[in-house]
């Protein structure tokens, strides 16, 4: 059926209006993605035959393949257990952080960026706690390194095989796998630099003045038991205040009550309590009545955070006792009951939530890492597997080598080696699947025809002229400065995968245009999709890091304004003087 309107008009307006959804973050960025496809599909711009040819893609497949190898690294431990080792537990601040940056930007040029995050992040808490400052010294300062790494290296992140799979279709090639890591490298290394020597220092309530830090905030429930006098609520209200603890609501029957001091508290209400101390404590305290009475004195109880992709979203507190055999509980969560003041057995777990995970040393660390958890404020590391480990290594480190020396493409010699540690059950087969974020893999999919319709409308060539007609005149370093600036303004507010699928071809229309080398603008596009240092909501390792640090929103733009800079100015900079 023939469009009523322009292509080029009718793909603009579709990537605008989905542009439009993936900013308000109302709707799934998957599910605007398949919206996006749906729309081209309607309009003519995609074919019905041609639409799910995205997900047949390289890239697609790729990153599959890579989140699969990465997760066995993550659970044979040999990656923790080498950042543990590496940071020497002795060294001052500045060394152990910088150490712990370096480590953790190499991690992620090889692994996913949470994965890498999930290994470093009990390591920088650790680092903090020795040097008698919180946790916001050093986990806002791991995240952007983590970050920084993911630029390093083809597979750092699903932009960079977007980007690689851009170049493919119109320079007949794509990037090698070490193609970007000079420039890379050297934007990695200044940016941790600067994070080390001034970007933590401009973090507020970096320092304590005490010994110790204080404990967490918890939010936990106490059960009043039978047989109690009857009392009011304001009684109840003077003993809290002297454990100290503040009472967030009363549930009777899992409806809340009023908190009017003259309630009269009945055996049996539930009260939702917010303190410092810990929940048996408060119990003992107060003489209510704690579920975990009984607790083994070898228990220990880590506070995590639960990352993205991680099999307990959308579950409840109390199925991570079923889901880990018994071995454990949640007796308390972070700031989000706070907020919400409703049963704790109401609430589903949400990625980025905090909680207070209690049981035996080795079965937190094993479950840790099955479940994706974030750990905190616990130094216990997971046991290494060196009998796993050592092949796991193997067997990547030989597929990079297949890729590197153009034996196989990317994508089969990653596929082989994801398949080959599953027959050799060098990863647990459950994990084989669940350790692909499928959101993404369905966001790669779907964006792919939608960017190629951006292109094949004509859309691409006339913004790129646009773009071209404006910079026409200015040096090389001016140019890729600008559209390094426009990847970051974009994925500000997107994904940073729909930014490479939006931006790459017209990356590619303004270097031809304005006779610049492709790969130097793609390059700058490559890392311009990975510096959101400005939002904690660019990138999803700002977002983990937000609540453990305790970080306001203003706290990113505080540090990382001035990384932006750096990456802008010395990305453009490197790359006019190696393709200039």
């Amino acid at each position: 059926m023939p469009l009523l309107i322009d292509p080029a008009l009718a793909s603009t307006l579709v990537l605008v209006g989905a542009l439009a959804l993936f900013v308000t973050d109302r709707v799934r960025h998957d599910l605007v993605a398949l919206l996006a496809l749906i729309a081209t599909i309607a309009l003519g711009l995609v074919a019905p035959r041609e639409a799910f040819l995205g997900f047949a893609d390289t890239a697609v497949i790729t990153v599959a393949a890579v989140l699969v190898i990465g997760r066995a690294i993550e659970l044979s431990g040999i990656a923790a257990a080498v950042a543990q080792r590496i940071i020497p537990e002795r060294a001052g601040f500045t060394l152990s952080l910088t150490m712990l940056l370096v480590v953790a930007a190499f991690l992620s040029a090889f692994m996913n960026n949470i994965a890498a995050l999930v290994i470093t992040m009990p390591i920088a808490t650790g680092i903090a706690r020795r040097a008698k400052m919180t946790p916001a010294a050093t986990l806002m300062p791991l995240a952007f390194a983590t970050i920084l790494g993911g630029t390093t290296t083809l597979i750092g992140t699903p932009a960079n095989l977007i980007i690689s799979s851009a170049r493919r279709e119109q320079v007949g090639e794509p990037f090698g796998f070490f193609t970007m890591t000079p420039v890379a490298t050297i934007v990695c290394a200044v940016g941790i630099l600067y994070i080390v020597l001034i970007g933590w220092r401009l973090l507020p309530g970096r320092r304590t003045e005490e010994k110790e830090i204080k404990p967490p905030w918890r939010v936990f429930e106490l059960t009043v038991p039978g047989g109690t006098i009857a009392r009011t609520l304001a009684d109840w209200k003077d003993d809290l205040r002297l454990v100290p603890a503040r009472l967030l609501a009363l549930f009777r029957y899992g409806r809340r009550q009023s908190l009017n001091g003259d309630t009269m508290v009945e055996p049996g209400d539930r009260m939702l309590i917010l303190s410092r101390t810990a929940q048996r404590a408060v119990a003992e305290q107060t003489e209510l009545e704690s579920p975990y009475a009984t607790d083994s004195d070898t228990e220990v109880t880590a506070r995590v955070a639960v990352a993205h992709g991680s099999f307990l979203i959308g579950i409840s507190h109390e199925d991570v006792r079923l889901r880990s055999d018994g071995k454990l509980r949640v007796v308390a969560v972070g700031p989000r009951a706070a907020r919400e003041k409703v049963p704790l057995a109401m609430m589903r777990i949400q990625a980025g939530d905090q909680l207070f995970v209690r049981g035996e040393p080795a079965d937190i660390a094993e479950f840790m890492a099955r479940a994706r958890l974030l750990e905190i404020d616990r130094l216990d590391q997971r046991s290494l597997l060196f009998g796993k480990a050592a092949p796991i290594i193997g067997i990547f480190a030989f597929s990079i080598g297949l890729v590197v020396a153009g034996v196989l493409p990317a994508a089969v010699a990653f596929v082989g080696a994801a398949v080959l540690l599953a027959l050799l059950r060098l990863i647990p087969s459950e994990e084989s699947y669940s350790a692909i974020d499928w959101p993404v893999i369905v966001l790669l999919g779907a964006m792919i025809p939608v960017g190629q319709s951006f292109e094949t409308s004509g859309a691409a060539d006339i913004v790129a002229t646009w773009l071209s007609e404006n910079m026409a005149g200015q040096t090389m370093f001016v140019v890729l400065a600008a559209m390094t600036s426009l990847t970051i303004l974009l994925s500000m507010f997107i994904n940073n995968v729909a930014t490479a699928v939006i931006v790459a071809p017209l990356g590619i229309g303004v270097s031809r245009t304005l006779g610049i080398d492709v790969d130097a603008m793609l390059i700058a596009i490559l890392i311009g999709t990975s510096a959101d240092f400005l939002t904690p909501i660019g990138h999803q390792n700002n977002v983990l890091v937000m609540g453990p640090g305790g970080y306001k929103f203003t706290d990113y733009a505080r540090m990382g304004a001035p990384l932006v800079v750096i990456v802008v100015i010395g990305s453009a900079a490197l790359l006019s003087a190696f393709y200039g």
